[in-house]
């Protein structure tokens, strides 16, 4: 089929037009502008139209478009003139997915780190929203088998036809796609485990309503299948090893025991598939994502760490990883650069963002990171004023410091200590040198 990817820049749909390429399909797309993404994609053979245009639409047999599109898409309204077969994202998981022996993992926190996970330990194929650094990339294409990271998002999870369920948690997020209905969200997430032939479970998440009657899941108790956890360094690079169950001892590339809960769950849902000598040796394959505790800076007496934390859950979970690495090189001094992603969850949020930045010695704040939604008045002088903060427009980035810019003047350098990056937005290029 020829088919055409509307916002194929994204880091989900770009991985299922590399699916789709892969299996013989003739895939092109657009986008706003251009981007590694689009650059990596154009590379493989698929023809990139940036910006979006009418020209782009040519009796394709299949139009993808992303959530971001609108319905005023110039490219949408031509398909539609031109009598051609739409679908969004959400719509086409079932015919991209729908022959495929999926493991997908879904959760408000950890699914990509745990999709990546399960591809390494599997040594499967795979769809993430973020690049394994395994082979550089999210996707790749190896079998049948296919870690596949779902979306809760817009209930897309519920399209995705999991082999293996595997829930990370539940916390509420995208609360406005279930319209704030708490048992609509918790409802979408039972019904993406009853799906599954197989279902793994974190039964001691707190937002899990109780799933006493899916009898036949794998249930995983971090408080006791998750022992001897301990954080070291190899070369430099964090790992953390803990014993699971009465499986033995394992470890893990990251820090922190969120890592050790991912790992956990990603070694549970592969035991239906290999066994446990394979799993060891595939699991030390894993080497993080990329945006995902990303050491992008290491000097001797200056750290720069990149990571996606957009939620307060993520970035205390992160702030703690970064303080074991903290005392283990021996830094005294860490400055988080917050670039908040959204107005809509910064304010549902403002509470929990109050308090999870603790710890840190500066807290710089960039201006919110957001895309077609109404700007709130948020006065983040007041509502942070326990911290100390330092307001910047961007970054100014080169080995060995950070330029903080505001109105086009540097006003302060970043040259000691460590430096954590947190967003979702553009501050992943903001905060590295390439």
């Amino acid at each position: 089929m020829k088919i055409h990817f509307i916002g194929i820049g994204g880091i989900g749909l770009s991985a299922l037009a590399k699916f789709l390429n892969n299996s013989g399909h003739i895939i092109s797309g657009s986008d706003i502008k251009s981007t590694i993404i689009t650059e990596q994609l154009s590379n493989a053979n698929i023809k990139i139209t940036i910006p979006h245009s009418n020209e782009a639409i040519d009796g394709q047999d299949l139009i993808i478009y992303s959530a971001a599109v609108t319905s005023d898409n110039c490219e949408l309204k031509e398909a539609k003139k031109q009598n051609i077969k739409i679908m969004s994202r959400k719509e086409a998981l079932p015919t991209i997915l729908g022959d495929k022996k999926n493991y997908c993992v879904c959760g408000a926190h950890g699914k990509s780190t745990t999709t990546a996970m399960i591809a390494s330990i599997l040594q499967s194929s795979a769809i993430i929203g973020a690049i394994s650094k395994e082979f550089n990339s999210n996707f790749r294409y190896i079998n049948d088998t296919v870690a596949f990271e779902a979306d809760e998002s817009d209930g897309s999870f519920l399209l995705s036809n999991p082999y293996c369920a595997i829930v990370t948690n539940a916390e509420p997020e995208h609360m406005e796609y279930y319209n704030y209905d708490y048992d609509k969200f918790y409802d979408a997430y039972r019904q993406f485990l009853e799906i599954a032939t197989i279902k793994v479970v974190n039964a001691e998440d707190k937002f899990l309503p109780e799933m006493s009657e899916l009898n036949n899941a794998v249930k995983l108790y971090p408080s006791k299948d998750i022992t001897n956890i301990k954080f070291f360094l190899k070369d430099g690079q964090p790992y953390t090893s803990f014993t699971l169950k009465d499986l033995g001892s394992f470890e893990v590339w990251g820090f922190g025991e969120h890592i050790a809960l991912d790992a956990s769950l990603a070694i549970l849902a592969a035991l239906e598939e290999i066994g446990l000598a394979t799993i060891r040796e595939n699991l030390s394959k894993y080497r993080g994502i990329k945006k995902r505790f990303d050491i992008v800076q290491h000097h001797d007496n200056f750290i720069v760490i990149d990571d996606y934390a957009h939620h307060p859950t993520e970035v205390e979970a992160t702030l703690s990883s970064v303080k074991l690495y903290n005392k283990l090189h021996k830094i005294d001094h860490t400055t988080i650069i917050w670039q908040p992603h959204k107005y809509s969850r910064t304010r549902d949020n403002l509470n929990a963002f109050k308090q999870c930045f603790q710890g840190c010695d500066t807290l710089v704040i960039l201006p919110v990171w957001t895309v077609a939604e109404p700007i709130l008045d948020i006065d983040f002088k007041e509502e942070f004023k326990d911290y100390n903060i330092v307001f910047a427009d961007s970054l100014q980035t080169q080995e060995h410091s950070i330029n903080l810019i505001k109105n086009g003047d540097i006003i302060s350098t970043i040259d000691r200590g460590m430096v954590l990056g947190v967003g979702a937005g553009d501050i992943t290029y903001q905060i590295r040198t390439h």
